[in-house]
């Protein structure tokens, strides 16, 4: 079969590789009919998500038809359509029963202490081969895998396999209430989805911080404040728009790919200039990179670790509470932990309980409540994958999802 898969750092390939077999009872083999790239995918590429092992086939985001099950699969069968959470629970043990899907006891085949399992990651995740293939092995099927009704198409259906549940999962970790003043930095695809599932959960207002034109357009037609941290200093914007408060709540959509503002008034306060920002930022890179990183002209890692996070401090308010659901890797240790004391704050951050917050948010989706839809910018063939992960990876102006099709 054909399948995306990790070579280097800074290389990936569309590669002729062995079907899977099931190799556990409880497996099942799924036929992808949609896949999708995913943010998570340019942190391992760029070299700010290590511990990759070559070989290992990319992705965690899918949708498909069951061609096989083991044994132990008591809930589908050959020609059940699913959904693929991108996380891996078995649903038996004290975690998962308690809605911590993502930190599964049995999931991770390095053990109970290894944390999450996902699709397509590093070693310390299992690692298992991912979803941007045609066909793909899923451990613990009758406990991870989601029945797919038919009213909902694989077009929607993709988006609930990893970001919309992550957007509604920083949403949650953040505590959004009734009425709240919410920021989100990133207008990216899980940025976009927590604007969306902040304004379900009744949020009052919301601003979204991003420099990308396009998708501070797309966060605009959802119904967030943009703001543009190159034209600005977003944290002198938020606290002016809050009556010098600032937010009572605050998503951290981005990440250890973070950029620092270089183009406008910003740039001289908080990236570049002076106070020595700039050389902490390239020895943040220096260490999570630990020197590794693609230096071929793409796959960049961001040059702004921490960026958001001293961001996210300064423009929520005091006892205020911040979500992260940015991926920042076990080697990064850049957090202004003292700010975060002095003034009471909250912080939440993890991977997204999958299992647990999907059927919802299938259910959502087919009674029309809320349509993912406009956030699915382009799809492409499983031929044309790697022309179009360059173009996610470069920001190209209108690209905000993508989504494959083997």
């Amino acid at each position: 079969m054909k399948a995306v898969v990790f070579h280097d750092i800074g290389d990936i390939r569309l590669d002729t590789v062995a079907d899977p077999t099931i190799e556990q009872p409880t497996d099942a083999i799924v036929r992808l009919t949609s896949s999708a790239i995913c943010g998570t995918d340019l942190h391992m590429i760029r070299g700010t998500l290590g511990g990759m092992q070559p070989g290992t086939v990319l992705g965690h985001e899918g949708v498909g038809i069951v061609e096989e099950v083991g044994r132990g699969v008591r809930n589908l069968r050959r020609g059940s359509r699913v959904l693929i959470p991108s996380t891996i629970s078995c649903g038996a043990c004290s975690y998962c029963r308690a809605g911590y899907t993502a930190q599964c006891d049995t999931a991770n085949p390095n053990g109970a202490q290894a944390g999450t399992a996902f699709f397509g990651g590093p070693a310390s995740t299992g690692p298992f081969n991912g979803l941007q293939a045609q066909y793909a092995r899923t451990p613990l099927a009758g406990a991870s895998l989601v029945p797919l009704p038919d009213d909902v198409d694989d077009d929607r259906a993709i988006l609930l396999s990893d970001i919309f549940p992550t957007g509604y999962f920083g949403a949650q970790l953040a505590e959004v209430r009734p009425g709240n003043v919410v920021v989100v930095y990133g207008a990216g695809p899980v940025g976009l989805f927590a604007i969306a599932s902040a304004r379900l959960m009744g949020a009052g207002r919301i601003f979204c911080v991003d420099r990308v034109a396009s998708r501070l357009d797309m966060a605009r037609a959802m119904g967030a404040e943009a703001v543009n941290f190159d034209e600005e200093d977003p944290v002198e914007a938020l606290m002016d728009l809050t009556g010098g408060i600032g937010a009572d709540r605050v998503i951290d959509a981005v990440g250890v790919d973070a950029v620092r503002a270089g183009n406008g008034s910003n740039g001289a306060n908080e990236g570049n200039g002076g106070d020595g920002k700039s050389a902490q930022f390239d020895e943040e890179v220096q260490e999570i990179t630990q020197g590794r990183g693609a230096q071929n002209g793409a796959w960049q890692p961001g040059n702004g670790p921490s960026q958001v996070l001293q961001w996210a401090l300064k423009s929520v308010a005091k006892a205020g509470t911040i979500g992260v659901i940015g991926v920042y890797p076990p080697n990064d240790r850049f957090f202004p932990i003292g700010e975060a004391m002095n003034r009471n704050l909250t912080l939440k951050l993890g991977n997204c309980n999958h299992r647990t917050i999907v059927p919802r948010l299938v259910e959502i989706v087919r009674e029309g409540t809320f349509d993912p839809l406009g956030v699915l910018t382009h799809r492409e063939p499983l031929m044309n994958v790697l022309d179009a992960y360059r173009a996610f990876d470069a920001r190209e102006p209108g690209w905000i999802k993508v989504k494959l099709e083997p």
